[in-house]
């Protein structure tokens, strides 16, 4: 079937680079694209990203990034901050119960064999940030970017002495994550609705995690500020971002082919594999990983097979959400967002897009 469909696609892009794309979103937004021809269009455009990114020499590569890190710090702290809120965070929350692992993680999961399932691989994520983030009972922590609080809620269950503080942006997660903390008896949770790139508080935190929320955000300097001022002077910063393994870019909604960018990641960031490194103005790198992107591509596949599943029961959500006249065309949407999520940290055996973890410690001032 896909070598069928490849024919079709190889065809298909015979003809005027733009016009294709707007031919294609036109059959996408109404159904009539095979996943097949979906991917391997998908493979098309990394393939293009790719050759874009590699730049010709090694030194050139390095002084791109340079550039990019230092491009940075003259941006805010993050922008269009409204776009990504309604574009994820303020779907339904009964959508993602029916699409994620119980544990409701909404970032890449950690596969330990073939034969695991996705809470499976929620929960072996989770135990690999508490090792790697030398957590201990009875740590303040500030789980930053929560979302529906996979983290937070984990680490509330697991490390019962700890006293947990979880931002998210969204009135909806924020609701779960308290009908979740009743429902367990849990008191030791506070969620605080924010903007953090304007939010400011007084407190410091022993342990500070921020899975997948850096994606967001533009000038690392100042984030990193901000943080390391919620850092105790012998506090960890963990760190988990997607990443490329050596490019770095942003999200931008120029062509008819920046569909992920106008739909799912307005505003959003590319960072390189070693993007971090470059800011260590107030917080200094302890020690650094990466995860195989093959990881985030089966998070992916599992999602989009939850969402196939329960596909009559997310037919009146996407109603209610988009309202019936574009019901189809958002379910379509969302399925094409995981399929393409799946195409990117899949390419080349996951050793091109990826998952980083950092931990940082708090740089101590002269």
């Amino acid at each position: 079937m896909e070598a069928a469909n490849g024919g079709v696609v190889d065809s298909i892009v015979q003809v005027p680079y733009a016009a294709t794309v707007r031919v294609m979103l036109a059959s996408l937004e109404r159904n009539l694209l095979p996943d097949a021809v979906v991917r391997r269009l998908t493979r098309l455009l990394l393939a293009s990203r790719l050759r874009s990114g590699y730049r010709p020499s090694a030194e050139i590569q390095l002084s791109d990034l340079v550039h990019f890190a230092h491009s940075l710090r003259e941006m805010p702290i993050a922008i269009k901050t409204e776009e990504p809120k309604y574009q994820h965070y303020e779907v339904p929350t009964s959508f993602f119960k029916l699409v994620l692992g119980k544990h409701l993680k909404y970032s890449c999961c950690l596969f330990p064999d073939k034969s695991s399932t996705l809470e499976d691989a929620e929960k072996a994520m989770l135990e690999l940030y508490c090792e790697r983030s030398q957590i201990k009972d009875g740590h303040t922590v500030l789980d930053v970017g929560c979302g529906w609080g996979s983290l937070s809620l984990y680490l509330a269950q697991n490390y019962p002495n700890c006293q947990i503080t979880g931002i998210c942006n969204s009135a909806t997660q924020k609701l779960h994550i308290e009908e979740q903390c009743r429902d367990l008896e849990l008191q030791n949770v506070e969620i605080i609705v924010a903007d953090i790139s304007t939010f400011e508080m007084e407190a410091s935190y022993d342990r500070i995690f921020s899975i997948e929320m850096f994606e967001h955000m533009k000038n690392y300097h100042d984030l990193l500020k901000k943080i390391s001022g919620w850092m105790k002077p012998d506090s960890l910063l963990f760190v988990h971002y997607f990443c490329h393994k050596a490019f770095a870019y942003h999200f931008e909604d120029i062509n008819d082919d920046d569909w992920i960018t106008r739909y799912f990641f307005t505003g959003g960031t590319m960072p390189s594999a070693n993007l971090l490194l470059y800011f260590q103005d107030d917080v200094s790198i302890v020690n650094h990983w990466l995860v195989n992107g093959r990881h985030y591509a089966q998070t992916s596949e599992e999602w989009l097979k939850r969402m196939d599943r329960n596909s009559g029961l997310i037919k009146p959500i996407m109603e209610s959400t988009y309202g019936k006249d574009s019901a189809v065309k958002w379910t379509v949407y969302w399925r094409t967002f995981f399929i393409a999520v799946a195409e990117l940290f899949g390419y080349s055996n996951g050793e091109e897009w990826m998952v980083a973890h950092f931990l940082f410690k708090k740089n101590q001032k002269s």
